[in-house]
């Protein structure tokens, strides 16, 4: 399951420069930006004319070791542009709202909007983050609600379109959904691969093994086509994972608890100690 939202990211992060041509974005006015958003466009530049120069070896079909071996840059810098890991122009970093992003989203179409009682309810679920943190927030989506199609020019994150794409339209704002429905319109290969990912979760979640071959061979016809190879590659452990009612989720979780334990004393324990504390409850 988490391979299959990783993979769609990945299909997005491949598809941002078409992304950024839909939704106007695909020329940024330097003069527009902040001081640090102007530091972030230069990096983007520059990652593009290494995209560039490896772009010709791609398309002919090199492996990823001729390509290092022809243009002199690492494997892994190779294998992040064909992934296409470097093509956002604004990089963020994952919010400590992330998982309360949901209850905000209701509290707010609810008609809770003042930020410092957000911020207060939200301590009571156990978040730790400064009331700044959702204060910007609460302008930020303050902010998007007014704007329009005119001003839909900043292009997301990757990361953010995979996020606003699996959501159900009845969350998003209306600056939301208009860059949603864009995509949606232009580019018919992302629509399909997150159509072929909710496939997959839903053959996972139902035990519905049977549809597994039909699944590889639609993939492979897309933006998935790597995911899926591997899934063909490894199908009968996938095969099994889904049919299968046998798991080793209690291998894994008594794993998690010997390291817990181990971790809780510093990692300064002996044997017989952490013998007692692991089955002493028992």
């Amino acid at each position: 399951m988490e391979n299959a939202s990783a993979a769609f990211l990945g299909a997005v992060r491949k598809s941002m420069r078409q992304i950024r041509a839909v939704i106007g974005a695909a020329v940024v006015d330097p003069a527009l930006l902040t001081a640090a958003e102007r530091l972030q466009h230069e990096g983007y530049l520059r990652r593009e004319e290494i995209n560039i120069a490896i772009a010709p070896s791609a398309e002919r079909g090199a492996t990823i070791k001729q390509i290092s071996r022809e243009t002199g840059h690492s494997r892994g810098l190779v294998r992040k542009v064909l992934r296409g890991q470097r093509s956002d122009i604004f990089r963020t970093r994952e919010s400590s709202l992330e998982p309360h992003l949901p209850w905000l989203e209701t509290q707010w179409t609810a008609g809770n909007r003042n930020g410092a009682d957000l911020w207060r309810r939200l301590r009571a679920f156990g978040f730790r983050g400064s009331l700044r943190v959702v204060s910007e927030w609460a302008c930020r989506r303050r902010r998007a609600e007014k704007m329009d199609e005119a001003g839909l020019r900043r292009t997301p994150s990757a990361r953010t379109i995979a996020r606003l794409m699996t959501t159900g339209r009845d969350a998003l704002s209306k600056a939301e959904t208009l860059t949603i429905a864009a995509i949606e319109d232009n580019i018919p290969a992302l629509v399909e691969a997150r159509a072929a990912v909710a496939k997959f979760q839903t053959m996972i979640r139902k035990k519905a093994g049977d549809g597994l071959d039909a699944w590889i061979t639609r993939a492979r016809t897309g933006l998935l086509a790597s995911p899926a190879n591997g899934v063909s590659k490894d199908r009968a452990a996938v095969a099994a994972a889904i049919t299968n009612i046998w798991s080793n989720g209690q291998t894994e979780g008594q794993i998690t608890r010997l390291k817990l334990l181990k971790r809780q004393m510093y990692g300064r324990a002996k044997l017989d100690l952490l013998e007692a504390r692991l089955l002493g409850p028992e």
